[in-house]
């Protein structure tokens, strides 16, 4: 099994739905969505962020929360787009990441093309089948309980080190 290490990777991206949550929605009576993160994530993210690895919320979800969460963490988010495979290769090519040093996170089978151009595949635990089978790393964890929080170890090792 692959272990992700820091110097291999140029853009970290994420799926939002289903790695940063649970893949769970919730619905009020007046149709307003509201969705379940885990903050043990964003404090991984911003280890990450620490670390000195962009990371890059790529989703189809058009609902604004994956906005508002990408906003709160202080990461880019591309969201609402038709095709993730897209979408990342005009992002890389005009930030000028290579592809081939990108490791990309997620969980369902919109991920599965834009997966198919990176140079590293991680999953959650609970993705689906056909991801699994293709992924490199497959964390512990399910989504929405600490798949980034669990990525964040491995890439910058003990967070007690610079508690004092």
């Amino acid at each position: 099994m692959y272990i992700p290490k820091k110097e291999d990777i140029d853009l970290l991206v994420y799926d939002f739905d289903g790695v940063m949550t649970d893949n769970r929605v919730t619905v009020d009576e007046n149709g307003k969505e509201s969705a379940t993160v885990s903050r043990g994530d964003g404090y991984g993210v911003g280890m990450i962020r620490k670390a000195g690895i962009p990371q890059l919320i790529l989703s189809t979800e058009v609902n604004p929360i994956v906005a508002h969460r990408a906003a709160k963490l202080k990461i880019p988010v591309i969201h609402n787009v038709p095709d993730k495979a897209v979408a990342l290769k005009e992002y890389c090519e005009k930030e000028g990441f290579d592809l081939n040093k990108v490791f990309y996170i997620g969980n369902d089978l919109n991920d599965y093309a834009a997966m198919q151009l990176v140079g590293r595949i991680g999953a959650p635990a609970d993705a689906e089948e056909e991801i699994l089978e293709i992924a490199d790393w497959i964390s512990g964890k399910k989504g929405g309980y600490g798949v980034i929080r669990e990525l964040a170890r491995i890439l910058c090792g003990n967070p007690m080190a610079d508690v004092t």
